[in-house]
């Protein structure tokens, strides 16, 4: 019996599932937006096809999240849960990103930069920390801000780490 060649289309693009824990809104980045951004830093990370999910949660499903996965039962402004399996089209499935929408604008607020540059930052920071970069150290920490400027000013973004970079909108 003569065997069939693997007819599977190769996926060449990123999959960005976007989830919203809490109701959106018109202070909150779009839907579009976040993906947009997201997949522009997979671009400039030379990522292949990848997937990856966001989530916008409540203050109580990110501090549930902070306590069983870090042992820190409070609230934080982005979480991040590698996977790196492929799924059954041979995309890499990257893992998830949780954001906290309450601790992001606050944290914009106190910033004194715009809501939705912060946003943005959370995702670059959030991706980056599924690709394995890390801050714990001073060498990883320099490495990955510098990154992150680089792909804020890509995505049209002032620098994250200079206080009052916007008026907050």
């Amino acid at each position: 019996m003569e065997e069939t060649p693997d007819r599977r289309i190769p996926i060449t693009l990123h999959q960005v599932d976007i989830q919203w824990g809490i109701e959106s809104g018109a202070l909150l980045p779009r839907e579009y937006d976040i993906s947009r951004w997201a997949e522009r830093v997979l671009e400039l990370l030379d990522e292949p096809a990848v997937e990856v999910s966001i989530r916008i949660v409540d203050e109580r499903e990110m501090a549930e999240l902070n306590g069983r996965f870090r042992g820190k039962p409070a609230p934080t402004n982005v979480l991040s849960f590698p996977v790196g399996v492929p799924d059954e089209n041979d995309r890499v499935i990257l893992g998830d990103i949780v954001l906290c929408a309450a601790i992001v604008m606050s944290e914009s607020r106190e910033q004194d930069k715009p809501v939705e540059a912060h946003f943005a930052h959370m995702v670059v920071h959030g991706l980056l920390h599924l690709k394995g970069y890390d801050h714990l150290h001073e060498e990883e920490a320099r490495e990955m801000e510098s990154m992150e400027v680089d792909f804020m000013s890509d995505l049209g973004f002032p620098d994250p780490y200079r206080q009052g970079t916007g008026a907050n909108e």
